[in-house]
Parts: C-alpha cells; sequence; structure tokens
C-alpha cells in the first residue's frame, strides 16, 4: 500500500510518500511546498492545491493522510492552516484518492507511543521507522512522514480488530 502523509500550512506543506509492503515500510519521497510571503492567499492555496494534485497524480497512491487541525492561539493562523487543508483535501477528492485525518495527538501516539512527544522524539522515530540514513532537515517533512506512518500503523489497528489481515 502506498500512502501520502502531508502536515498542512500556507507558507510551508510537507509531504511524504512511503510504501507498505507486509510488515515493512519504505520511504519514496518527501519535502515540502512553500509558497511565498508576497504572493496572495488565493495564489498561495491554488499552488498547494495543484502541487498536491500533481503528486497524488504522479505517485498513484491508495490513501491520503493529512493532519487535522489542531486548537490554535492564533486565530488568523488557524484559518490560514485551515484553508490549506480544504485544498488538499479538494486535491485528493479530484484524484479519487481515500483521504484519512488525524489529529497530532493521534499521530505522536502511533509513531512515538506517546501522544505529547516532543518533535524530535517524533523525528527520531520516523527516522528509525523508516531506517533513513540521513536526518530530515525540515519539521513539516518528518511530521508528513509521521502522518503517513500514523495512517499505516491506524489501517494495522483497524484491520486487526475486525479480525482481517492488513
Amino acid at each position: 500500500m502506498r500512502v501520502i502523509g502531508i502536515d498542512p500550512g500556507v507558507a510551508i506543506t510537507g509531504y511524504g510518500i512511503i510504501d507498505e509492503k507486509g510488515s515493512e515500510y519504505s520511504y519514496i519521497d518527501s519535502g515540502c511546498v512553500r509558497t511565498p510571503k508576497d504572493l496572495n492567499s488565493a495564489s498561495r492555496l491554488k499552488d498547494i492545491h495543484d502541487f498536491i494534485f500533481d503528486l497524488v497524480t504522479s505517485y498513484s497512491p491508495q490513501a491520503l493522510a493529512v493532519e487535522k487541525l489542531f486548537f490554535s492561539k492564533n486565530v488568523r493562523t488557524a484559518f490560514q492552516v485551515g484553508e490549506a487543508r480544504g485544498v488538499i483535501i479538494l486535491a485528493a477528492a479530484r484524484c479519487s484518492v481515500d483521504l484519512y485525518e488525524y489529529t497530532p495527538l493521534q499521530v505522536k501516539q502511533a509513531v512515538a507511543g506517546y501522544g505529547k512527544a516532543e518533535k524530535v522524539q517524533v523525528q527520531k522515530m520516523v527516522q528509525m521507522l523508516l531506517k533513513l540514513s540521513h536526518t530530515l532537515k525540515v519539521d513539516d517533512e518528518a511530521d508528513a512522514l509521521a502522518v503517513a506512518l500514523c495512517h499505516l500503523q491506524n489501517r494495522r489497528y483497524q484491520e486487526a480488530l475486525k479480525g482481517g489481515k492488513p
């Protein structure tokens, strides 16, 4: 199964692509979409949508997992992240790929085993689970890979509850 994980944002949207074969994970690709501050909001959102649409079209995943919006003290930031999530969800719908959403707590729990894990703990676990020889330089990229791993872990759990095999 191939899954794309997304850590949404307007300035930086992280993405991570992972394949699962049996009980093994394979790192495929990851990175960030950056939108310039001098672009208007609509253009930035269009750039994010177009990039995610092209990413899904190019990699043909079976699922797209996106981080849910968490409560933010800054209302403006919360709205901007919500708008970015909206265009990401639209891209998934346009590509007819199954969409799954996970809270930051669920992601940390699935990857690090503790829902209040620090970012560095999550990053180290992502690196270990994917057997990466390099450290991921951007938090958003590591977070997106963590969202993808969370989906794969959650899928296994749901199938185990149903008595099926992954």
